[in-house]
């Protein structure tokens, strides 16, 4: 099938203006469909004349049958029965009802002739959308090849028939529908008709009598609470169709149930599978099988994986059985998400009539699949974004949920977008704070749907483009922050989405970005291929993508098939649930290098990182790069003092990067220039590092380096763990101020770094989760920097400790109150008896030790075991008076060795 473009292109050639016939009163088009497009739009945004395909064929549908009658329309007629036509000799006949369109194409010398009814599926046929006997031949004829022709409008039937029933009764709608295409009861204004260069923008909104309410209230009938704790975790739901509606809503309007009418059939849609077969659900699932069988009387089909519902409706009196694939003659057909080998079939079964009952959750499917969209990859979504509904990877909590009220039910993602717009554009409107939050995730969701050749996506790209730089870009920083739920921090999200979907944002870009700095001269990295270790690695570029600029990224045939990704940015946190923000929420982004050639941008600018998966043997290899400037970066062995002073000197980025085989600090390039020789600083580096791999019992120097990444705002903390490790812009100087490092220490980073090396197997969350992790900020400090743990920390001075112990003691040795300080303390202890290298041994011994208990009573006990075993002392007395919960028959495999006599919280049980 021709792309929207071409076919527009087809459907236009040599019309210059629309001279449309006065007299006929047009309606308004709603087009739904990914193959729907706009071919003439008024001046106040109302689609006229459209154009969509539906199986192998074609339709173009006018909005009065006038239109086909007039001889000034003729151009674009003959256009258009030569786009629907698979070749100039195909046959076109003519309904009798439009008898004088048959005069109007032999004039101008196409062969034209009154059928009663469309014929080879390889012609053309033309009827007006008034007639009801021909619906079912019409939609087979377009479906096996054939082009429609057809033209009406819908006002006069709804005052005859009522405006509610336009949408799924007026004949017109029963054949375009199929295609995403239905004629309204609105009036279409006929004042100005521009003719468009290209495809022109499909309306957010239209205005048409149908009311969804209705069937929001049937599907709720008799329901007043929706129980969704049925075992699974559930996603939420994006509702983005004109005609999809929520009805199953948390308090911030998390979409758990949605439906959706499309063509002439309905979709109901689950946030897990779970909710399709749970007793609880049964009376919504009842009505949801009724309502989507619209009165059918055919057969609902299951499918075997969820063959609990079958028996929960067949309890119920309907007439069910199970379908391992959709067949003909059901009116329902229930399903899950996970398999998208009936995507089309499910389409055309709903757009003809059928309903479909459909759940599944996406967050799995995400977490096995970084890097790649579930909005535009995961199975279910390839069936339901074409309906308007679509499964997030986004979690929601389980619960039992009332009927959302009529307000909350009215939420929709189209609507709030386009109040949005008014806010925005005049300052007016109204839009709930609520409504306001939801949309940044709604849009920023929606725009990751691939919009490529699909007109209804690719309007709504064109509209936010217009929209954000009619408004601009909040310049939102630490001293100029904005709330979450704020007009600022939604245009922060929807503008950083917008750019990710390859739609070009430079004008909205601030800083850097705007100057001409950036070379269209590639540049060729070396990449080292090789990452021995057992998570993705970062392999820094030493390059810079600046601020709303897109970077070609090119590399060898082979290397595609490795899994490598681009990663534009480092800053990794996800600030979405921040009250307040100091930057935009998410400031990086990733794409899968699986083509020899990908374009990447990303709004915010940022580092770029090739991202080798774990185990990879790919070895070293070139990458190329359009459009990216050098970072300041230095590598520890490799970069001369020269190349540093010049890269920090004359780049415009403004961050860059020092770098060891071990460890990578990522700081402002402002706070760089001030380090004339970073070799010093990262030196000591490489020794606290080397100490750290030694007391973890790691290789030395690390399979990947840690990665420590300033930021202006973090998720969680004044610092956290993770790779990257995140701290605040006030940390900067303490990571690379190599003469206050060895006066003062670093607790903190060494503190992340410690968290990093804890392990499940020795851990006792939550109470040595921030305990531990300080074994290694103490043996850094003590064993490099020569920072004795009195004066490495504040909390660890005598009297402190001291004071920990009896408190302790003096509760009763609560294993409650063992936590962080206190808990430290047990491990500090025996490092002052035994020495480290007990706690060296130990972490060696359970990389490779099995059956390690999950529960932390049975860790915990293991520990006792060990750590008595590698010191040669019962310890059983030493933990038991600190309240660990020691098992008698471990006690008892201990009571050979002897008596740790010098155990130091004797003295102060005995004291007590």
């Amino acid at each position: 099938m021709a792309t929207p473009d071409a076919a527009f292109e087809a459907l236009m050639n040599g019309v210059t203006s629309w001279d449309v016939p006065k007299g006929p009163i047009p309606c308004e088009l709603l087009l739904i469909g990914e193959a729907a497009f706009p071919v003439m739009v008024n001046d106040k945004g109302q689609v006229l004349i459209a154009a969509s395909s539906y199986g192998r064929g074609r339709l173009v549908v006018l909005p009065h049958e006038g239109y086909l009658l007039d001889a000034s329309l003729a151009p674009f007629l003959l256009n258009a029965v030569a786009w629907l036509g698979p070749s100039r000799e195909a046959p076109v006949g003519v309904h009798h009802s439009l008898e004088r369109l048959v005069g109007t194409l032999q004039g101008f010398r196409v062969e034209a002739q009154i059928q009663p009814q469309p014929g080879d599926p390889q012609g053309v046929y033309c009827i007006s959308a008034h007639s009801d006997t021909l619906t079912a031949e019409l939609i087979q004829f377009v479906k096996r090849g054939g082009g429609l022709l057809i033209g009406g409008q819908a006002w006069f039937w709804a005052s005859k028939h009522g405006r509610d029933k336009v949408l799924s009764r007026f004949p017109g709608n029963r054949v375009t529908s199929v295609a995403g295409v239905y004629f309204t009861d609105t009036y279409g204004d006929r004042g100005q008709f521009k003719v468009s260069k290209k495809v022109p923008k499909i309306p957010l909104q239209v205005r048409y009598g149908e009311d969804l309410r209705q069937d929001q209230q049937q599907l709720l009938e008799g329901i007043s609470e929706l129980d969704i704790k049925t075992g699974g975790i559930p996603s939420q739901l994006l509702v983005h169709g004109a005609l999809a509606f929520p009805l199953g809503l948390d308090a911030k309007l998390g979409c758990f149930l949605a439906a959706a009418r499309y063509g002439r059939g309905r979709v109901v849609l689950a946030a897990h599978e779970a909710m399709l077969f749970a007793p609880k659900m049964g009376p919504f699932l009842l009505n949801a099988v009724r309502w989507l069988a619209q009165g059918q009387t055919g057969k609902v089909g299951v499918n075997p994986h969820l063959k609990s519902l079958c028996a929960l409706l067949s309890e119920s009196g309907l007439e069910c059985s199970l379908a391992p694939h959709l067949t003909d003659g059901l009116s329902v057909y229930c399903c899950m998400a996970y398999s998208d080998k009936e995507a089309k079939q499910l389409h055309e079964f709903v757009a003809e009539g059928g309903g479909l009952l459909i759940g599944g959750q996406a967050w799995s499917w995400a977490s096995q699949n970084p890097g790649r969209s579930a909005l535009a990859s995961f199975p279910g979504n390839i069936i339901l974004n074409g309906f308007g509904l679509s499964i997030l990877p986004r979690t929601l909590a389980q619960g039992s949920f009332p009927v959302p009220t009529p307000d909350m039910r009215s939420y929709h993602f189209r609507k709030a977008l386009s109040e949005f717009e008014a806010v925005l554009n005049q300052g007016g409107g109204s839009l709930e704070k609520s409504w306001l939050a939801k949309l940044g995730e709604d849009g920023a969701a929606f725009l990751q749907i691939p919009a490529e050749g699909i007109p209804a996506y690719i309007s709504l790209h064109r509209l936010l483009r217009k929209m954000l730089q009619s408004s601009g870009l909040p310049a939102v920083s630490r001293e100029n922050p904005v709330a979450s739920d704020s007009c600022e921090a939604a245009v922060l999200c929807l503008a950083t989405e917008l750019a990710r979907s390859g739609t070009d944002c430079s004008q909205l870009a601030q800083g850097p970005g705007n100057c001409a700095c950036h070379s269209e001269s590639p540049i060729t990295v070396a990449v080292d291929g090789n990452n021995p270790g057992n998570d993705e690695c970062w392999v820094s570029t030493g390059l810079y993508l600046l601020n709303g600029q897109n970077a070609e990224v090119s590399l060898s045939e082979a290397a595609t098939c490795a899994g490598l990704k681009v990663q534009v940015g480092c800053h990794t946190d996800d600030l979405t649930k921040a009250s307040k923000l100091s930057r935009a929420p998410v400031v990086t982004h990733q794409c899968c290098m699986d083509r020899t050639k990908r374009s990447v941008s990303c709004l915010w600018g940022g580092l770029l990182y090739v991202i080798v998966p774990k185990g990879s043997t790919l070895g070293p290899m070139s990458i190329t790069i359009k459009r990216a400037v050098p970072a300041p970066y230095y590598k520890l062995g490799k970069t001369s003092l020269e190349e540093w002073k010049r890269s920090v000197q004359e780049s415009p980025a403004p961050w860059g990067e020092l770098a060891t085989d071990n460890i990578i600090l990522t700081v402002p390039t402002a706070n760089l220039q001030g380090l004339g020789d970073p070799e010093p600083v990262l030196r000591l580096w490489d020794e606290m590092m080397q100490a750290i791999a030694r007391l973890a019992a790691q290789p030395f120097p690390f399979l990947r380096p840690e990665r420590i990444v300033a930021d202006v705002q973090i998720s969680a903390g004044w610092m956290h763990s993770g790779y990257p490790i995140m701290c605040h812009l006030e940390s900067v100087q303490e990571l690379i101020n190599e003469i206050s490092m060895r006066s003062s220490g670093l607790w903190g980073p060494i503190h992340e770094l410690g968290h990093n090396q804890q392990r499940h197997g020795w851990e006792f969350p939550p109470h040595t989760t921030e305990a531990t992790c300080n074994l290694w900020s103490v043996y850094v400090h003590e064993t490099v920097l020569g920072i004795p743990r009195a004066q490495a920390h504040p909390a660890l001075s005598p009297p402190k400790r001291e004071q920990r112990i009896k408190e302790h003691l003096e509760k009763g040795a609560p294993l409650c109150n063992w936590n962080m300080w206190t808990a430290l303390e047990t491990y500090l202890q025996l490092q002052e008896a035994f020495g480290w290298e007990p706690f060296t041994q130990l972490f060696a011994e359970y990389q490779t030790l099995s059956g390690i208990p999950k529960d932390n009573a049975g860790k915990m006990n293991l520990w006792v075991k060990k750590f008595s075993e590698k010191v040669q002392k019962n310890l059983v007395p030493f933990f038991e008076a600190w309240g660990w919960p020691v098992q008698k028959e471990v006690a008892d495999s201990l009571a050979y060795l002897p008596q740790w006599q010098e155990n130091p919280i004797q003295v102060h049980v005995h004291t007590k």
